[in-house]
């Protein structure tokens, strides 16, 4: 029997992008925002574009924050751009804004030396720590566009890149993972990233 994941659907994401990716993986997924589709699902992937306060309001007008806080004790969870913004303590963007709290940081605004904002093009990661879905992968270059990013403990960086600043690229704590670049824009590495995330 295939496994299934769910992509959360609550109007602040780049769903399509993330499940053409997954579809051309032949990863069985289902865009969602049905609380008990989520809990069903073998895994979880929040996506996200746009501004982290708009956000947490839809999801908390959505009723799944709740939700996505106890299934991602349970399973395994991708947060994508925004969406991997959106799993930490606290979020500055405009105001300061409670976020998931599945990983303990802050989101603030990027403050590249010598460097525009947003941060848009392809940068190298460099690992900081093991993390299954970057196995197989040396150092990949990856896609990233945001203004903001995160700022967490050490342990929990699994990869960063630099952009005239140590940017945090990729979580992970337990079974909660985060992207800050986009894996379904970020060609072969990026699917690579998904077929491993599929595969845990």
């Amino acid at each position: 029997m295939k496994t299934m994941t769910a992509i959360i659907d609550y109007g602040a994401g780049n769903i399509f992008s993330v499940k053409n990716a997954c579809d051309a993986l032949g990863i069985n997924t289902v865009l969602t925002s049905d609380r008990t589709e989520i809990e069903n699902a073998d895994r979880i992937i929040l996506p996200g574009v746009g501004a982290f306060p708009a956000a947490m309001d839809k999801l908390t007008a959505s009723g799944l924050v709740d939700t996505i806080r106890a299934q991602a004790q349970i399973k395994p969870f991708l947060g994508i751009c925004l969406g991997m913004q959106l799993i930490f303590t606290k979020g500055y963007e405009f105001e300061e804004r409670d976020g998931l709290g599945l990983i303990e940081g802050d989101v603030t605004l990027m403050q590249p030396e010598g460097l525009d904002i947003p941060h848009m093009g392809w940068n190298r990661l460099e690992k900081n720590k093991e993390c299954p879905l970057l196995h197989g992968l040396d150092e990949p270059y990856v896609y990233f566009v945001h203004s903001y990013c995160a700022h967490c403990a050490d342990e929990d960086v699994a990869a960063y890149t630099d952009y005239g600043t140590r940017v945090t690229a990729l979580v992970s704590r337990g079974n909660v993972y985060g992207a800050q670049f986009h894996p379904e824009k970020s060609g072969e590495a990026g699917l690579a990233i998904l077929r491993n995330f599929a595969a845990l």
